[in-house]
């Protein structure tokens, strides 16, 4: 059953009216691509917003606010400041996000909400990676280029780190490392076997490949069949089972994107109304924040709270007592770092992974890239040209609606939103998930960081990691993370006792071993085969 089930019905009905001089509105994106040069995430951001404001000239000098999302690469203390001067915006107020895939998104509603309140007229979003030119940088033995003395970029954003004590104390940090321990909770509960459940999360993410090769700002322009993605081989090594190389985020690229979103005042003195995409509504939530402290690994309460969330402030933007559901959307784009991502969000939505809408407007981050924290800039982007292009030009058609998600660390701080290609006729709508956040927090599980004496604990998730080595593509195995349940209730994050043990792990099915007895030693996180 989905966690997203049954009928949504709007808790407040608002009449019909016209557009709203208030409507905060997507007018302009612009994305960068960079393989040749060697440049830094802020040329990569100048870029995409240079583009941007190529589209919407008479807003150059009406940007607001300038809002950076935080590169994984360096880039000193105020990029949004270097970049608001460079741009011309240098009265524009300035700030940098926290951490976290979610965040786009995030911005997207918070500044949707600022301007609807009359708070805001228009602000540039923007972020970027350049990992890849940061590699050749290291590699040619070049210095990091010095940091202007300025002050910092005021942050926004829920600061906190995405792993607490017990994940900390077996070095367990990598998303690499923690999404395919969710997926092996995901296979258990499906019942399927590693092979089965590895050809499945091919046949999931086959089509990524299909529409990444289309996107001229893809980095990996190539369509893959299922079996080359599931197949491990030298080209596509099993990274951490049951995950391969082609099932995983790419980090190495260097890409940029950026977004204009502004009052529907400001478009229109602009003289840019005809490219106005409407942000309808808005939601967010978190799952419980620890991965150890989750009552069951790889499944998203909170993606389906902030959906339902979303849908029920659609639905007051709608008016007239219109309900909208999944079913009144035509295109979206489900955050896509790691296969049991999408797994969550079809759970989530009651979504199948053949849908035949598609899941992604980009390829998705194992193809498209788009790293870091700034992939759903980049969704964002293609999904709103999309409905500008594309949007109902009949009569009785109604609006073309839009759907993207954000995910920040393990499957942790979700964003969703809504775009339509006309006006929400009741305007734009926040939802509100403040019962549901408490009720998802009271699930949280008390976690021990070590016991006094040996005890035999249940297997909730696991993986086991590989290095690079092997000619067949599945390397010597390296770790074997888990969590476990004690006869107590509380949960822990355990490391094997000794390589033994991770050799052990690395002969057997993972997925086959979840519901299983580990036995937990006294005094530190470690666990050995019963």
């Amino acid at each position: 059953m989905p966690l997203l089930d049954g009928p949504v019905r709007p808790t407040i009905v608002m009449p019909a009216r016209p557009p709203d001089e208030r409507l905060p509105v997507v007018v302009a994106s612009g994305q960068s691509i960079e393989r040749d040069e060697v440049v830094t995430p802020l040329d990569l951001m100048a870029r995409a917003a240079e583009a941007a404001l190529a589209e919407v000239p008479r807003l150059r000098g009406d940007i607001g606010r300038v809002s950076v999302v935080r590169p994984l690469g360096h880039v000193g203390p105020a990029p949004a400041r270097q970049l608001a001067e460079s741009l011309g915006a240098g009265d524009a107020a300035c700030e940098v996000s926290s951490v976290g895939g979610n965040t786009p998104q995030w911005l997207v509603n918070r500044a949707a909400s600022a301007i609807a309140a009359g708070e805001l007229r228009s602000t540039l979003i923007v972020g970027a990676e350049a990992l890849r030119s940061s590699r050749e940088r290291r590699a040619a033995g070049l210095p990091r280029l010095p940091d202007p003395e300025i002050p910092p970029d005021p942050v926004v954003g829920d600061e906190r780190n995405g792993v607490g004590p017990a994940e900390g104390a077996i070095g367990l940090f990598l998303p690499v490392h923690l999404y395919p321990m969710f997926e092996s909770a995901i296979a258990a509960r499906r019942g399927r076997d590693t092979p089965a459940h590895r050809q499945a999360m091919g046949e999931l993410l086959a089509p990524f490949t299909d529409v990444a090769a289309a996107n001229p700002f893809a980095w990996f322009r190539e369509r893959h069949t299922a079996e080359a993605i599931a197949t491990p081989a030298p080209d596509n090594r099993v990274v951490a089972e049951p995950y391969t190389k082609r099932m995983s985020a790419f980090l190495g690229s260097d890409q940029g994107a950026a977004l204009v979103v502004c009052s529907l005042a400001a478009a229109r003195e602009a003289g840019v109304e005809d490219r106005a995409v409407f942000v309808w509504s808005g939601a967010e939530a978190n799952d419980v924040y620890f991965p150890v402290s989750r009552p069951e690994p790889g499944r998203s309460p909170a993606i389906a709270a902030a959906g339902r969330a979303l849908f029920e402030a659609g639905s007051r933007a709608a008016g007239s007592g219109r309900t909208l559901g999944m079913d009144d959307v035509a295109v979206l784009d489900l955050y896509s770092c790691f296969p049991s991502a999408v797994e969550a969000a079809l759970e989530a939505f009651g979504l199948e992974a053949d849908d035949p809408r598609g899941l992604t407007v980009t390829g998705g981050l194992p193809y498209f890239g788009g790293p870091g924290n700034n992939y759903t800039t980049h969704a964002i982007a293609t999904l709103t040209d999309g409905l500008r292009q594309n949007g109902s030009t009949a009569p009785d058609t109604g609006p073309r609606l839009g759907l993207a998600t954000g995910l920040g660390w393990f499957v942790t701080k979700h964003a969703v939103g809504l775009y339509g290609s006309e006006p929400p006729p009741a305007g734009f709508h926040r939802g509100d998930t403040a019962a549901d956040q408490t009720a998802i927090d009271d699930t949280a599980v008390e976690v021990a960081l070590e016991v006094d004496e040996p005890v035999r604990a249940v297997l909730l998730a696991a993986t086991v990691t590989r290095d690079g080595a092997g000619t067949d593509g599945v390397g010597a195995a390296v770790g074997a993370p888990a969590f476990v349940r004690l006869p107590d209730g509380r949960q822990m994050a355990v490391a094997p006792a000794d390589p033994s043990v991770t050799e052990e792990m690395s002969s057997l099915d993972v997925a086959e071993l979840v519901g299983r007895e580990l036995l937990v030693e006294a005094g530190a996180p470690r666990y050995r085969l019963p």
